[in-house]
C-alpha cells in the first residue's frame, strides 16, 4: 500500500505544481467546479419544487376529506347519531393531523427551497469572481508574452532588473498570485 500511496501523493504534489506554475488552469478548474455545483444547486431546486407542488396537491386533497367528514360529523349529529358523529369526529381528527403534518412537511421544503436559492446565489457570485480572475489572469500572460516579444535583444540578461528577468520578482508575483487563488478558495468554502 505505501508504494501506492507514494506514488498518488507524488503525482498530488506533481499537479500542485503544474497548477501554481499555470494559474489559468487552476482558475478553469475552479470554474468548472463552479458550473458543475450551479447545474446541481438548479437540479435540487427543480426537485424540491416539484416536491412542494406535491406536498400542496396532497394538503388540498387532505382538505377536501376533512370538509367531507366535518359534513358528516354535522350531518350525524343533526339525524341524532351520535355513534356515527363521534367516529366520524374521530376520523376528521386524524385528517387534520395528517394536514398539519403536511403543512409542516411544505413549509421545510419551502425553506429548503431558499436555502437551496441562496446557495445558488452565492454559487453565481464565486463564479463571476473567478471568470473576472481568469480574465485578469489571461491579459497578464498575454501582457507578458507581448513585452518579451518587443524587448530588444540583450535586455534580457541576468544583470537587468526588467520585470520579466527577475527571478526574485516573478516569485513574489506567482507568491500574490497563488495567495489570491487561495483566498478564492476560502471564500468558497464560506
Amino acid at each position: 500500500m505505501g508504494i501506492f500511496e507514494d506514488f498518488s501523493r507524488f503525482f498530488e504534489n506533481r499537479l500542485d505544481d503544474f497548477l501554481r506554475k499555470n494559474p489559468h488552469l487552476e482558475l478553469s478548474i475552479l470554474e468548472e467546479q463552479l458550473q458543475q455545483q450551479e447545474e446541481d444547486t438548479l437540479r435540487l431546486i427543480a426537485e424540491l419544487q416539484k416536491q412542494e407542488k406535491k406536498l400542496q396537491d396532497d394538503i388540498l386533497t387532505k382538505a377536501q376529506e376533512i370538509q367531507r367528514w366535518h359534513n358528516w360529523v354535522n350531518k350525524a349529529r343533526e339525524k341524532g347519531r351520535l355513534d356515527l358523529a363521534e367516529a366520524a369526529a374521530e376520523r376528521e381528527g386524524a385528517l387534520l393531523r395528517q394536514g398539519n403534518q403536511l403543512w409542516g412537511k411544505m413549509q421545510g421544503c419551502k425553506e429548503r427551497i431558499e436555502q437551496a436559492k441562496d446557495i445558488y446565489r452565492k454559487i453565481k457570485e464565486r463564479l463571476k469572481e473567478v471568470r473576472v480572475k481568469a480574465t485578469q489572469v489571461e491579459a497578464e500572460r498575454h501582457r507578458a508574452k507581448t513585452a518579451q516579444q518587443q524587448t530588444p535583444p540583450g535586455w534580457n540578461k541576468s544583470y537587468s532588473f526588467d520585470s520579466k528577468a527577475d527571478p526574485l520578482l516573478e516569485k513574489f508575483r506567482q507568491w500574490e498570485m497563488d495567495d489570491e487563488l487561495e483566498q478564492m478558495k476560502r471564500n468558497m468554502g464560506k
